[in-house]
């Protein structure tokens, strides 16, 4: 509706001033045909300084009526665009408060960043970024609890494959060594590892049910022989159990 009232205002606007120029040329002619009628100079004189004043009346007041009209439809226009963010940031900033969005903790911290830059100054928004911001802390605060967790839980899996890797590769070592010496080389290397060379070593031979099967039992000393012996590594390492100085007390292996 205010669109459309604001086009007729400035047809109307256009039109008046329409005939106002057409009145005006009309008078210029007259007065043109006057002046060369009239023999008096000085009334000549005076009949041109009154056409003078009525042509630079009629261009102010049609700047003026110009000029006025471009400032409203500015001033109508930023307030439409402050009521428009405001709407927004309202709207934006309850979703957040109510776990509404689909936005990640980064795009929501984004959002919120953009609407304190408009710099609003208004009591409900301001309120609201409030209360966001405090949340918004907690949020982050979790992530980072969450990330420093998941980092120590890596580096605990990682520092528990490392002992099951090197005895994977002494494994393999020591069944493909072609040396003697060699290999009684690694095998005294790996039992370093070990609380003592009579920690048991179980080997899983079936699995059902939750349950395991296991072979006859030995030690890792008559294991660790018996891949020199043999030549050939069948098992890799499934579990190890540790003490308190961090040396292995048990091997758990399972058949490939």
């Amino acid at each position: 509706m205010r669109q459309k009232s604001e086009v007729r205002r400035k047809k109307s606007c256009q039109q008046w001033q329409d005939f106002c120029f057409l009145f005006l040329l009309l008078q210029l002619i007259w007065i043109n045909r006057v002046i060369k009628k009239q023999k008096d100079t000085i009334m000549k004189n005076k009949i041109t300084s009154v056409l003078l004043v009525l042509l630079a009346t009629f261009i102010t007041l049609g700047g003026t009526t110009s000029c006025k009209s471009k400032k409203r439809l500015a001033k109508e226009a930023a307030e439409a665009e402050y009521k428009s963010r405001v709407a927004d940031a309202v709207k934006d900033l309850t979703a957040i408060l109510d776990d509404e969005t689909p936005w990640t903790l980064e795009e929501k911290e984004h959002r919120v960043q953009t609407i304190k830059d408009w710099n609003l100054q208004n009591a409900e928004v301001d309120d609201l970024l409030f209360q966001v911001e405090k949340k918004l802390a907690r949020e982050r605060a979790q992530a980072e609890q969450a990330a420093e967790a998941a980092r120590k839980d890596a580096e605990a899996k990682a520092q528990a494959q490392q002992p099951k890797n090197v005895l994977e590769t002494n494994f393999s070592r020591i069944a493909a060594s072609n040396n003697v010496t060699q290999a009684n080389s690694i095998i005294n290397e790996t039992l370093k590892l070990f609380e003592s060379k009579n920690v048991p070593v179980l080997i899983i031979i079936s699995q059902a049910g939750g349950f395991n099967d296991y072979d006859r039992p030995t030690t890792i000393e008559n294991y660790l022989n018996y891949l020199k012996d043999q030549k050939v590594s069948r098992n890799r390492v499934s579990d190890l159990k540790f003490n308190d100085n961090g040396k292995i007390t048990e091997v758990e292996l399972i058949k490939n």
